[in-house]
């Protein structure tokens, strides 16, 4: 081989080596949790009495079904038994929430929303409604629908 082909070869070889294989900006996790910053501002802007979004999710989900397990709620909201009790614990001690033995089955828990948690979760559902289209804000019609859509298979 000709040295000038050689040392040629070599300096792309070199580039290569230099060029990064992984580049963060790139990657899912990276682009999830700046789209979950941008949210999180929003959220906090425009929710009502500090919710947190934990808390959204169930006041949202007990207002429309009224009641239901403590089991149950947090598989509809997708959090693990201790956290979904501690955000019970937590909402029942601001008078948001109540519970009371399921009398179908002593094993369970029913919780649900008391008067002030009705009109609490009617305030949110408000707030929640502009959050999302604002977090959204950026994207067409068509390309909301997709990246949902999108989003909802890798879960």
């Amino acid at each position: 081989m000709p040295d000038d082909v050689r040392r040629a070869a070599s300096r792309a070889s070199k580039a290569a080596s230099r060029k990064p294989k992984y580049m963060l900006e790139e990657q899912i996790g990276f682009i999830l949790r700046q789209a979950t910053q941008r949210h999180v501002v929003l959220f906090g802007g425009m929710i009502p009495s500090g919710v947190t979004p934990t808390q959204f999710s169930v006041i949202n989900m007990l207002d429309r079904l009224g009641h239901c397990s403590q089991n149950q709620l947090g598989r509809l909201v997708a959090m693990d038994a201790a956290t979904v009790k501690g955000v019970i614990d937590r909402l029942s001690a601001k008078g948001i929430t109540q519970t009371e033995p399921d009398p179908n089955d002593a094993r369970q828990i029913l919780v649900s929303l008391t008067l002030e948690g009705k009109a609490l979760a009617a305030e949110c559902l408000k707030a929640a409604i502009q959050i999302s289209e604002e977090t959204l804000a950026p994207l067409t019609q068509a390309e909301q629908k997709r990246l949902l859509g999108l989003l909802k298979k890798i879960i």
